[in-house]
């Protein structure tokens, strides 16, 4: 029997909510210059990696449905799941890559923030109808896909994950704030 844990929902609402009015601010204070600009440590413009960002956000809804599915199977199945798409690293880098570079063609910054607002408000909702046993659940994750990926995660550490990512990335942004540093903007 999985022990159930108590998981600080509040502040994982929390944190979605200061990642929300970051990426706002983000977007509402970058100029056309600004998005263009190449970001730090990573080969995407500023616009293509706030792009990746947000996906870090909508692949979690993936995630939820594997963690429930594969974490009510035997911990072999997801074992064995996981170093098949470790396997698949290299394609998946190709994607992980290209996704942010062809999205920023479609998606403008004001519909990225439209985006980001409905992918927070469905994992709120999905956080807060799950139980504690389901967020104790977990499963084996592919390592190589993502530095945040743990070989083992619950269906709480997948809900924790995507603002990891998000905070992670926020610091390689290139963007001019109003007072003329370069960086993140001042988020409370």
């Amino acid at each position: 029997m999985m022990e159930a844990i108590a998981m600080d929902r509040q502040a994982v609402y929390e944190d979605y909510e200061r990642a929300r009015r970051g990426f706002h601010q983000l977007l509402e204070s970058a100029s056309e210059a600004d998005l263009a600009r190449p970001s730090r440590g990573t080969k995407w413009t500023n616009e293509q990696l706030l792009w990746h960002m947000l996906i870090g956000y909508m692949v979690v809804r993936a995630l939820l449905v594997l963690v429930h599915v594969f974490g009510r199977l035997p911990r072999g199945a997801g074992k064995a799941f996981a170093r098949l798409l470790d396997a698949g690293t290299v394609p998946f880098d190709w994607v992980n890559y290209e996704g942010p570079r062809g999205a920023v063609k479609v998606y403008g910054p004001r519909r990225m923030g439209t985006a980001f607002d409905r992918v927070l408000d469905s994992l709120q909702r999905r956080l807060a109808a799950e139980s504690d046993a389901d967020l104790a659940r977990g499963m084996h994750y592919p390592v190589r896909w993502d530095p945040f990926f743990k070989d083992f995660m619950t269906l709480a550490d997948v809900y924790r994950y995507p603002t990891q990512h998000f905070d992670f990335h926020h610091r390689q942004l290139t963007l001019n704030s109003s007072d003329g540093r370069s960086g993140k903007p001042e988020v409370s």
